[in-house]
Order: C-alpha cells, then structure tokens, then sequence
C-alpha cells in the first residue's frame, strides 16, 4: 500500500514536472492528461488512451490514478516523457501534415497515432516528401450523387503539378470536374455527411462555392487523400506567395467552417415568412452561406461579411420594422446594402453565432 502511494505521487509529480512537456497530451494536446503508456513513456489523455488500447503490440497503458505502478515503471515514464517522444516520433512532420488537437474526429486523431508509433512515419531516419510529389495521389472515392440519395464509387485524381484535382464518372470519357488547387478546401465532416471518415471538399466554380461529399472505407486511405490535399494546397501557396512566411501560410492550407447549422431566415422585403436553413460561416472567405439541405451541392445565397469600420455589425435585436410571431433568440447581420435576420434555436446557439460572426467583422 505504501509503495501504491509513494509510486502514484511520484508520477503525478512527474506529469507535472517542468521542461517534460507532461502536463499536456502527447498526441492531442489535451491539458492535464491522466493516462500514460507505460510501454511508450509518454501521458495521455482518456480519449487517445482509448486509441492507444487497441495497439497493444506499440502501445500500453495505465491510469496515473487508479492503476498500480511498479518501480521500474516509474523509473521508465521518468527516462522518457512527452518531449523526448516527440523528439523521436514527431522528428519529420511534413510543414503541410495536419496534426490534431483534441476536438477532432476520431479518424484524424486514430491515424495520427498510427502514423507516429506504428508506422514510424516521421522518424529521423524518414526522407522527408517534397509537397509536389505529395500533393499527387489517384484513386477512388465514394461521393454523395445527385439527389443527396446514395454514394458511388469515383475516380479522383489529384495533381499539385498541374495544379488540379479531378474526378470521374464512369459514363464520362472527361472529367466530371476539374478542380483548381487555387480555391480548393477540405474539412472531416464526420456528423454531417454520417460516415466516421466522412470529408466535405470544397472549391469555387462560377464564382459559387461548390460542395462535393465524399468518403472511404479504410481510414489510412481518407487521411492520406487529406494530407495530399494538403500538401497540394502548400505546394501552390509557397509558389504563389514565395515571400509570405511559413506561420501565416499553415492556416490557409485548409479550414474548418467557424460555424455551422441551422437558423431561419426571412426575405429581402422582411415580411416573408421564416423558413429554416443551413448556414456555413467561412471565416478565410468572409462568407455567411446558406442552404435548403445540409449536404446540398450549391447554396441558395450567400452574405459577404466585411469588417465593423465597413459598417457590418451583429445585433440582439430585431429592426424597428420587423415584427416576429416566434419568440425565439433573434440576430440582425447589419451590411451596408441591408439587414439580415435570423431566428436561433435558444440562447446558446444565438451566442455561439454572435461570437463567431463578430470575430470575422473583428479580423482584419
């Protein structure tokens, strides 16, 4: 009983020693992790602890708190640690990899660290890939049809040399589509599309953005077409914009939407009657957009959002001629054309949309 004690003070010490990088997860980032893999040395968090279980051949792990720790165990978290593990496993990330934070899906965490431990993708002794020749991967996809009614399997072709990504029907001798890399996005929409390795591509055709949703069956496989995608996108920006520094140009390889889901909208005239939509806030964009479906292709409009001195602004209120039968949470986007008003499901999501609406008028 005595060394249970001794042993689990001495390792919570050792989560919080200074210089170690322990107060964090090693894979996520979380703060104040309270599992450990005991085989790897490394504290982790209960939801990357759950992904390291099922590698028991890497990977081992042990609650800090309601575990038994032997000695020797002990002696080996404090011989190893987080910053010594990323030093080894994270020696090679590509610039353009995208690595995880804790609120990503399941998918992006799991073959994170599959790519780290398992794989030993980014050890020293790796050659690091030039964003060119990863930027280039062919293959098929299963992507949402016509209609929202069913996938099928298609084959997509991505070239940062030639900076497209194209994709093919089996009736079309061409391509369906030819995507330039210029306005291409891409982002895990796990919940929306209902597939765990659900990914929502995105670029701009006729000056409309256009939706395309797409999985695949191996997780491995989706991730890759992600990070190619990626590193498709930071080939062209460092061409593009040579002299813009790498910190800046990280963020614009790919983005999530700030914000999305339902409000209700009313007409330009303002008396039309309500009626529910599906909106995406793209903050690199400045675009409010909105939809009938939330897998639909097109949007129905969209709202350019530009910044307060421009005269944008986000109020609680309803304008003075505007009269509502629903007592629900209201917001007005004020634009220097015209006001537009929204009807929130409650207080929490007409706060959440406020607050993300006012740091796009906010940014520069």
């Amino acid at each position: 009983a005595m060394d249970y004690e001794r042993n689990k003070a001495l390792l919570l010490e050792l989560q919080r020693a200074a210089g170690t990088g322990n107060d964090r997860c090693a894979d996520c980032g979380d703060p104040d992790p309270q599992w450990a893999s005991y085989k790897l040395g490394i504290f982790i968090c209960l939801n990357c602890s759950g992904i390291h279980r099922n590698l028991p051949e890497i990977s081992r792990v042990k609650s800090l708190r309601l575990d038994f720790w032997e000695s020797n165990l002990i002696e080996f978290m404090r011989n190893h640690g987080n910053l010594w593990a990323k030093a080894k496993y994270e020696a090679k990330v590509p610039p353009y990899h995208y690595v995880p934070k804790s609120r990503d899906c399941m998918v992006l965490r799991e073959q994170w660290i599959r790519a780290k431990y398992e794989r030993g993708e980014f050890l020293d002794t790796q050659v690091c890939q030039d964003p060119c020749s990863a930027g280039s991967r062919e293959g098929c996809l299963w992507k949402l049809g016509k209609g929202r009614r069913q996938f099928q399997k298609r084959q997509f072709l991505l070239s940062a040399r030639e900076g497209v990504m194209k994709y093919y029907s089996k009736e079309s001798r061409g391509p369906k589509a030819i995507i330039s890399i210029e306005t291409l996005n891409a982002m895990f929409q796990v919940e929306k599309i209902g597939h765990s390795h659900g990914l929502q591509i995105t670029y701009i055709t006729d000056g409309q953005t256009r939706n395309l949703f797409v999985y695949h069956e191996s997780g491995k496989e989706i991730v890759d077409w992600f990070n190619a995608i990626r590193a498709a996108r930071y080939h062209y920006l460092k061409t593009t914009f040579p002299n813009v520094p790498e910190p800046e140009l990280i963020p614009r390889i790919t983005r999530n939407f700030a914000q999305e889901g339902y409000m209700e909208k009313t007409g330009p005239k303002q008396k039309e009657a309500f009626k529910v939509r599906w909106f995406c806030l793209d903050s690199q964009e400045r675009n409010l957009m909105y939809f009938k479906n939330p897998l639909d292709a097109f949007a129905r409009g969209q709202v350019f959002i530009g910044r307060r001195d421009e005269g944008y602004e986000v109020r609680d209120d309803l304008p003075p001629t505007v009269w509502v039968k629903k007592k629900k949470p209201v917001i007005t986007l004020v634009t220097p054309e015209r006001e537009f008003v929204f009807l929130c499901e409650n207080d929490r999501k007409q706060r959440e949309w406020m607050d993300a609406l006012n740091r796009v008028i906010t940014q520069l």
